[in-house]
């Protein structure tokens, strides 16, 4: 009986399968800018703290959207067990670099849920997908932008404050 459920389901199987995939990959980086955002905290780097913190509740948001589609379409969403978060870095830029990253994996997995999207003729999905990808585009653009900073300023204490200060002005932008 399960399985002729999961065959009337709005969205194909492959597709929401995936989907809980990117749920898990929201709820990471969530979990990771939550971390990034604690050292920035110890480290007396305030705007960037805040920004991050902000960053870790959009993460959240997205995980929660994606969540609400897969069962607003006779799925199955799936809560995601969160491990191997790194707390520690050597720098502001570190977590920025590691933020870009973490940006680059999501945009990818993004991508790749709208090729599969497509590829199933899942349209309602596809539909759906295409605010995540203008949002990758914004979030990668915003960790670059952040990360010119270190590349313009250096990375004397003087100039990590002051970057530190110009990230959060940067993200009220």
């Amino acid at each position: 009986m399960k399985d002729i459920l999961r065959q009337k389901l709005g969205i194909h199987v492959e597709v929401m399968d995936l989907l809980n995939k990117q749920i898990a990959d929201e709820a990471l980086a969530s979990a990771s800018y939550l971390a990034m955002a604690s050292w920035c905290d110890q480290n007396s780097l305030k705007g960037s703290a805040e920004v991050l913190y902000k960053q870790s509740e959009e993460e959240r948001e997205h995980q929660m959207k994606i969540f609400h589609f897969i069962n607003d379409n006779g799925g199955t969403a799936y809560s995601p067990e969160i491990k191997n978060i790194t707390h520690d870095f050597g720098s502001l830029q570190e977590v920025f670099e590691t933020a870009l990253e973490q940006e680059i994996a999501v945009t990818q997995s993004i991508h790749n849920l709208v090729k599969k999207s497509r590829k199933v003729e899942d349209y309602r999905t596809e539909n759906f997908l295409q605010w995540f990808v203008t949002e990758q585009m914004e979030e990668e653009k915003k960790m670059r932008d952040i990360l010119d900073l270190f590349d313009l300023m250096g990375g004397s204490p003087l100039s990590i404050k002051l970057i530190d200060e110009r990230i959060l002005k940067l993200s009220a932008e």
